[in-house]
């Protein structure tokens, strides 16, 4: 496809994504295709090579895959840091505003929809400001943390930035730093420090998922965007939306597991269909 090409078909989709969206208030639910604009690679691409992400029974009964996990943190964090939203996060941000869009879920632990001004945010998986002890409960930011961890395990700073990262913040890094790598604990009590995430294994806390679902029940729509669907906190939200009859607009590139039940299916990119529909919409 040329460039031309490519922009007409953007075109195209803002348009569909427009005319779906106009007169109506839309829940909208983001997976990590929405931040890939920002740099922060998604799961499931073409070329992306299979991952086993961490479960949460490993991270709590293994030294080793704790080591491993802060370890890797350590050098894929900063990359998070250095992320900032892209036109889609900026859109809907915006469409949020002029009461088009209700609010939003993400499945992203990124915090781009925040620092682009969306205000009615549900991170379904957590997020990556801060970590907690689970002994005591007490809160320290990840920016704290990774000053300590990086005062703490000096052989950090010759891992180079080239090293693969990964869309939830850890990275792929030399065993030998693995292995000699000192792991956090507690400031307060000495306890283990977990993530303020969702790891595979855990459930969504009820707070979040209650909130979601009231995204979909003042809505008269859901707009999916950047997300394959694969994971079960994205189904039970469809799902809610079909039990009230709601319109469902997908965008995503690759197949979805959303794709049958779509009132509009656009193989797009995020960013240039929600840029260009708010566009069109809020001119």
């Amino acid at each position: 496809m040329t460039s031309l090409d490519a922009a007409r078909a953007a075109g195209i989709a803002a348009e569909q994504l427009a005319e779906f969206l106009d007169g109506r208030h839309a829940a909208v639910l983001t997976g990590a295709g929405v931040s890939t604009d920002s740099g922060i690679p998604d799961y499931r691409s073409p070329g992306r090579p299979v991952r086993n992400p961490m479960t949460w029974q490993e991270f709590e009964r293994s030294d080793e895959r704790r080591r491993r996990y802060w370890a890797g943190a350590a050098i894929g964090w900063p990359r998070f840091d250095r992320a900032r939203p892209n036109a889609g996060h900026f859109a809907l941000a915006e469409l949020e505003a002029a009461e088009l869009v209700t609010g939003l879920a993400t499945q992203n632990i990124d915090g781009l929809h925040l620092e682009a001004g969306s205000a009615r945010v549900v991170e379904l998986h957590g997020h990556v400001r801060s970590v907690a002890c689970t002994v005591c409960g007490a809160v320290e930011s990840r920016a704290a943390l990774l000053t300590r961890m990086r005062a703490e395990n000096p052989a950090l700073a010759a891992v180079t930035s080239e090293v693969e990262g990964n869309p939830d913040g850890d990275a792929a890094i030399p065993e030998t730093v693995v292995e000699a790598f000192e792991v956090p604990v507690c400031l307060n009590c000495g306890g283990m420090l977990a993530p303020q995430v969702v790891m595979f294994g855990q459930f969504v806390p009820p707070t979040a998922t209650e909130a979601a679902g009231r995204l979909i029940d003042d809505a008269d729509a859901l707009i999916i965007a950047g997300s394959s669907m694969v994971v079960n906190t994205g189904i039970r939200l469809l799902h809610r939306a079909q039990r009230r009859g709601l319109p469902v607009a997908v965008i995503n590139r690759g197949p979805t597991r959303a794709d049958e039940v779509a009132t509009l299916r656009l193989d797009a990119g995020t960013s240039e269909a929600l840029a260009g529909a708010a566009g069109l919409l809020l001119a």
